[in-house]
């Protein structure tokens, strides 16, 4: 018989687990990893505007009059991306990213299958999550090493070089890359205290009184 068991920890560590593997997804996507310095825009009174850079993407201004913002892939292949260092990063950061968003399908599960082969969901899943955390960490230690490459010269300045960004300031989205791999670590710890909330004696009594829909504060 199936129980469907929810509990405030579990329902956190669910919620938090989904909103992680989002976060860290949209992060790796964005352009935003690098703003470029000022440059001046002639077509549009002179104004000034930041390009960004991204591990594999970027935005700039067209040259146009109507100064539209270009967003897009910078490179063809895996091979153009801008450094080895990024493409190193790129791969933890996809492989991290690619076991979050299992753990994050398998924990809306969680509320009805709490073992698999007899092994409790929670700690498989939190033994997970901390693995896909020392990737995401790696890539992101990784990241900086590349900041010498002539992509990001070109945005940055002729002083830009691994670990100092130069004239670069950092974006939004390598800051959201950050906070989700310390969410990460979190849901790896809150994975066992959803694992003693789902397994306590009080859930316990109520499924020995026949009880199939369980909620537990």
């Amino acid at each position: 018989m199936c129980h469907v068991i929810v509990t405030c920890r579990s329902m956190l560590w669910t919620l938090l687990s989904i909103v992680t593997a989002f976060a860290e997804l949209i992060a790796f996507m964005s352009p935003d990893w690098l703003l470029g310095f000022p440059r001046s825009d002639s077509h549009v009174n002179s104004s000034e505007y930041r390009p960004s850079l991204g591990l594999y993407a970027r935005c700039l201004r067209l040259d146009t009059r109507g100064g539209g913002v270009s967003c897009g892939p910078y490179a063809g292949s895996f091979a153009e991306v801008a450094s080895g260092f990024w493409q190193a990063a790129m791969l933890f950061l996809a492989a991290g990213i690619l076991v979050l968003t299992v753990v994050a399908c398998v924990s809306i599960f969680s509320m009805c299958f709490q073992s698999i082969l007899g092994k409790s969901i929670f700690n498989i899943c939190g033994l997970m999550q901390a693995i896909a955390g020392l990737l995401l960490l790696v890539g992101l230690m990784l990241y900086p090493a590349g900041w010498g490459s002539e992509k990001v010269i070109s945005y940055c300045g002729d002083e830009a070089s691994p670990f100092r960004p130069a004239l670069c300031s950092l974006g939004w989205a390598f800051y959201a890359a950050i906070g989700g791999t310390l969410a990460t670590f979190l849901c790896a710890v809150l994975s066992a205290q959803a694992e003693i909330a789902t397994s306590s004696d009080k859930v316990q009594e109520e499924i020995d009184e026949g009880k199939s829909l369980i909620c537990v504060l």
